[in-house]
């Protein structure tokens, strides 16, 4: 028998080859190839990723490519926001960087349905917010993310129910899906929030039902613009309840319907009826904007005095006018708040003023009030809004002082803006926040014998004139305040101490100086001003510190916040002193001394020193992530 030999095999090497070929880029793509890949996905970046390339130093060599995070060489975030990027976001892509574990891509111009971000199962932050897209989330959107601590998804354009599985996700603690078109029940949320800086905003939405039980202690302002009950909001009523009301109303309304046919049916069959209506019609009174449209007991009040109703003037130097030029003046209402309405007025020489009404200011008899107003009216300095005259009356009072063209700060802050119009600029701010706490110190001077000279700090009472100088407003009215009103709203009575210890210090109106600090440089409106009541929860204060130790200090500043190229430096002075001002230990917190010192010496520009702010991020990103040690920002909170 004859054995065959042994053939060599000429195939296996060449077939191990090919094998290679295909298999090998997925083994050792490197994360410079993946990202590029990724970048082919987006479109509009223009010359924004231009560092993005194959021939230069990889993305975490220094410095880092544009918006990338890296952690001990490998990369650990992708943070690619306000760059009007479109396209799509290559989920499959992104999956093979092993170590990612942060992605934003906050206001861009995204769109279409959600991707699929649950293939990222090892990740912690997902912020998509101020982008454009729509259509439901599936339920499962979230399924196998046990590490995602945060959601942000708000200012889009979702619909459809909240997904199930967000509910379940056993590390969240942030979750921000307002401003969209959510619909239907919050689902059940297993997570506890008892975390620092836990939240759950579902505000503006189109959401219904009861607030589930694990997310009745978060703030009420959370759950506006929905049609949701249960607390934090009044109790629910019974639907049975509902129906009852509901049938009552229409037969109510068909009731009165049916008696106004019959009376004007009746007028106008009878002829001398009909002419008494007619005569009527002719002799009632057009009324203005101050006593509004409709006069009730007040406004009635004004017009019977007639002359005899007069304005006290608190200043010299202002031209005096009476209280009916006033009342008669062309008006617009400027605003409702917890204290009043405010109407700005144009009286007969050209001068725009503003009136307030006041009803809840019985503390003190008419003398006392006067002699308080008259020593307001002495204050002078460019960043007070000057008391011109006010009336007393003892069921309410009216304050008249100057008008501030360009509106609150609030209004600048948080309203909506349309597109392509500016939010205030970095250097806009600073000069506020300085004018600010000048006009805050003149106060602690003028008025030393007050624990709270100001007592009512916040966006809203700080208002703008022509040149954007800050005027603060509706100071030094604790003293002739109802108490009670007064701590169910006023800002003071929000803080930690009273909250805590039923009481107040003069540190008390330095945490509101803290709270408007952090407020101007997020963007972000604090929630605990709108808690009735006791509500020292320092919900701003506790997410800026979270964000900070997680050294993403980057995502404190408001994307809408320009002209911060070179500033980066002072704007991380500037929030380590609002987070000294918003210490929850009293004596740890700052004097308002300090504040204001430190405050004055803030540039709108870094100094020259770059060792001060070295940043992880490329040059040309303002918002870096800088890590940020805890010697730098540690201030106590507590929920």
């Amino acid at each position: 028998m004859v054995h065959n030999k042994l053939k060599p095999c000429y195939y296996c090497f060449p077939l191990l080859f090919i094998l290679a070929c295909f298999v090998a880029p997925s083994w050792s793509e490197t994360e410079a190839e993946i990202l590029l890949r990724f970048k082919d996905s987006l479109a509009n970046y223009g010359s924004q990723l231009d560092d993005w390339n194959g021939s230069g130093p990889g993305p975490c060599d220094n410095p880092n490519w544009t918006g990338v995070r890296c952690f001990k060489g490998s990369v650990f975030g992708l943070k690619l926001e306000n760059m009007g990027l479109t396209g799509v976001i290559d989920v499959n892509t992104l999956t093979g960087l092993q170590l990612l574990r942060t992605v934003s891509f906050m206001n861009n111009s995204f769109g279409g349905p959600f991707p699929e971000v649950k293939k990222l199962t090892s990740l912690r932050a997902l912020y998509l917010a101020y982008n454009h897209y729509s259509g439901e989330i599936r339920n499962d959107g979230f399924t196998g993310m046990p590490a995602l601590q945060r959601v942000f998804l708000a200012w889009n354009n979702f619909s459809g129910s909240i997904p199930k599985s967000l509910a379940t996700l056993p590390s969240l603690f942030q979750l921000s899906l307002e401003q969209n078109h959510f619909e239907g029940r919050i689902p059940d949320f297993q997570q506890d929030f008892k975390q620092d800086g836990s939240f759950v905003n579902l505000a503006y939405n189109k959401l219904e039902g009861p607030i589930p039980y694990s997310l009745r202690k978060m703030n009420a302002s959370f759950f506006e613009g929905n049609n949701l009950c249960g607390e934090p909001l009044p109790k629910c009523s019974s639907s049975r309840k509902k129906r009852t009301i509901i049938i009552i109303i229409v037969v109510a309304g068909s009731l009165v319907v049916l008696a106004l046919i019959a009376a004007v049916s009746y007028i106008l069959k009878d002829p001398a009826m009909a002419s008494r209506f007619k005569k009527a019609e002719k002799k009632k009174p057009a009324g203005n904007v101050i006593m509004g449209k409709k006069e009730d007991q007040s406004s009635q009040h004004y017009r019977k005095l007639g002359e005899k109703a007069k304005l006290y003037f608190v200043r010299n130097d202002r031209e005096k006018f009476q209280l009916q030029e006033l009342l008669r003046a062309s008006a617009e209402v400027l605003g409702s708040g917890s204290f009043g309405s405010s109407y700005k007025a144009v009286i007969s020489s050209g001068e725009a003023l503003v009136v307030k009404r006041f009803k809840q200011m019985n503390n003190v008899g008419k003398e006392e009030f006067r002699e308080h107003m008259v020593r307001l009216g002495r204050l002078s300095h460019p960043n007070l809004l000057s008391l011109v005259a006010f009336y007393y009356r003892k069921e309410e009072k009216l304050l008249v002082s100057d008008f501030a063209p360009n509106g609150s700060l609030a209004s600048h802050l948080h309203a909506r803006r349309a597109p392509g119009e500016p939010g205030l600029d970095w250097p806009t701010r600073l000069k506020i926040i300085k004018g600010v706490a000048k006009g805050l110190a003149y106060l602690y001077n003028e008025l030393s014998n007050l624990t709270l000279p100001h007592g009512h700090l916040k966006s809203s009472n700080v208002l703008l004139n022509h040149t954007f100088d800050p005027l603060l407003s509706d100071y030094a009215l604790l003293p002739v305040m109802n108490k009670e009103h007064a701590q169910q709203f006023m800002v003071a009575y929000k803080s930690p101490e009273f909250s805590q210890y039923d009481r107040t210090t003069r540190k008390t109106d330095v945490w509101s100086l803290g709270i408007l600090i952090l407020e101007m440089l997020t963007g972000k409106f604090p929630a605990n001003y709108l808690r009735q009541g006791k509500g020292g929860n320092a919900d701003l204060a506790t997410w800026v510190n979270s964000v900070v130790r997680e050294e993403w200090t980057g995502e404190v500043f408001d994307k809408d916040m320009k002209g911060t190229k070179n500033g980066e430096g002072e704007m991380l002075k500037l929030l380590k002193i609002g987070m000294g001002c918003c210490e929850w230990d009293i004596e740890k917190r700052w004097e308002l001394r300090e504040a204001l010192e430190r405050i004055e010496e803030l540039k709108e520009r870094n100094s020259d020193n770059v060792e001060d702010y070295s940043s992880y991020g490329s040059e040309g990103d303002v918002y870096s992530s800088r890590a940020v040690t805890d010697d730098e920002f540690s201030f106590s909170v507590q929920a």
